[in-house]
């Protein structure tokens, strides 16, 4: 029967015999059940023995007998030995079940999957060298009977496989308290770093609320002159009206030039909060500020990813 393995046990250092390709240890289970089924194979050749000493004994006290009788003891003899050979071969097949049993049982218990190839079980060649080891080994009856003297070897036990657990769940443990401990780590960094953002959004803020407070006091100050040159304009426009006509048209245009003037003023007040806004975007404390918070968010997207990937893992 040929063996194949699934899965890749841990290297043996084993000593080989040249009889199947065994180790020192199954050459001697294979040899011990060898000798089960050699011995239960004589006992039952006693028993095909016995079934035809007790037809001579019971059948054959006459010196002649019919075509019929002789038909009749021959097909009773083989209704008889057909029963002890039917007997022998389910027991036969039966057992190596058991034997199949306890193998893959062993097999299980370290997650190993055997297979089997049936077709070797009519390997004339293997089964040639299975009978001459057979008659090699017990053709010396001395020999059998030390083999028959040996101790049984121990069947495996949990012992081994319950080590292995062990060990395995302790390596787990282990990776797992490490895991928990670079989480627990990324966490600390993630929350700091959100600190950081939302204490660099909070400069942020405080630097463009200072700079709005002092564009919009600056935009004050001026709409304010200008109002009260609108209104000197206008006051003095009222007193020359009382005057003479020549001087209520140069009033009138002085207010008009003045209205001129105070639209360039409002367009050169924007031109001026414009060209503010874009020098204070070109200062150092702006373009730092905004790189710390570039760099900051780019720090919590990759302890984001970090941490999904960690919790994915879990």
């Amino acid at each position: 029967m040929g063996w194949k393995l699934t899965s890749i046990p841990a290297p043996l250092s084993i000593s080989l015999k040249a009889e199947f390709g065994f180790n020192e240890h199954h050459q001697n289970e294979a040899i011990n059940y060898m000798r089960f089924a050699r011995s239960k194979r004589i006992i039952r050749l006693k028993t095909i023995d016995s079934c035809f000493e007790d037809l001579k004994d019971s059948r054959l006290v006459e010196e002649t007998f019919t075509v019929d009788e002789v038909r009749d003891m021959l097909d009773g003899l083989q209704l008889v030995v057909r029963g002890e050979v039917e007997t022998e071969l389910i027991n036969t097949a039966h057992t190596n079940v058991l034997l199949l049993r306890q193998l893959f049982s062993q097999a299980e218990k370290f997650y190993l999957r055997l297979q089997t190839d049936i077709s070797e079980l009519e390997n004339r060649e293997l089964l040639e060298q299975v009978a001459e080891f057979e008659n090699t080994e017990f053709k010396n009856p001395n020999k059998t009977n030390q083999e028959i003297s040996k101790p049984k070897l121990a069947p495996l036990n949990e012992g081994g496989v319950s080590e292995l657990l062990n060990k395995e769940i302790s390596r787990l443990q282990e990776e797992n308290n490490k895991l928990k401990g670079r989480l627990r780590t990324l966490e600390t960094q993630a929350m700091g770093a959100l600190d950081e953002k939302t204490r660099a959004e909070r400069a942020l803020k405080d630097l463009q609320k200072v700079k709005g407070e002092q564009q919009m006091a600056t935009r004050s100050q001026e709409i304010t002159s200008l109002e009260d040159t609108v209104a000197a304009l206008q006051e003095d426009y009222q007193k020359s009206l009382s005057v003479n006509a020549a001087s209520q048209r140069d009033l009138q245009d002085n207010l008009v030039s003045a209205k001129h003037d105070l639209l360039r003023v409002q367009e050169q007040l924007s031109l001026a909060e414009k060209e503010l806004d874009r020098k204070f975007q070109q200062t150092s404390a702006y373009r730092n500020m905004k790189e710390i918070l570039t760099k900051k968010n780019e720090q919590i997207k990759d302890i984001r990813k970090r941490l999904s990937k960690y919790e994915s893992d879990e």
